[in-house]
């Protein structure tokens, strides 16, 4: 089975993050969505809720698994037993951050290959980041993120 880890923060999960999945699972047997947990971060939600909140959004997809990760990205790769690592792309500026990244995981490891996949039209302004602001100020969220994020939102920020 072509395993692939698709990593990320996930903070929270978008409907971006969502299509990148769906659209990973057909080229890929599986996808492993890998949830970092950076010390040196201070996300909205934990840890456990973000995977919680990617496994109710991703639940009626065979072969995905959830998990997290601590530490380099390529040791988890490894230790998953795949090869290949997927990253979302939105724009030509997400593209020049990726690739830096990709070329740099390939010095350290030549095994390990990156696969972009683009993000559909309608996702291309969306992130984790945009998502919250629009949260924290009450705006409507629906349409941007799975009803469990949408839920979990209004119960962080209020009505």
């Amino acid at each position: 089975m072509r395993a692939a880890v698709y990593p990320g923060s996930f903070d929270p999960v978008t409907n971006g993050h969502l299509d990148v999945i769906e659209r990973a699972l057909k080229i890929f047997d599986k996808i492993i969505v890998a949830v970092g947990d950076n010390p040196g971060k201070k996300p909205l939600f934990s840890t456990q809720e973000r995977i919680e909140m990617l496994k109710e959004s991703t639940k009626g997809m065979k072969n995905v698994e959830v998990d997290s990760f601590l530490g380099l990205l390529l040791d988890y790769v490894k230790k998953k037993n795949s090869k290949v690592i997927i990253r979302g792309l939105r724009a030509v500026s997400d593209f020049d951050f990726e690739f830096q990244r990709a070329l740099l995981n390939r010095v350290a490891d030549g095994d390990i290959e990156t696969v972009f996949i683009m993000t559909k039209e309608n996702y291309v302004y969306l992130n984790s980041s945009i998502v919250k602001e629009i949260a924290m100020f009450h705006g409507r969220v629906n349409g941007l993120v799975p009803k469990i994020v949408e839920e979990k939102l209004r119960e962080k920020f209020g009505e």
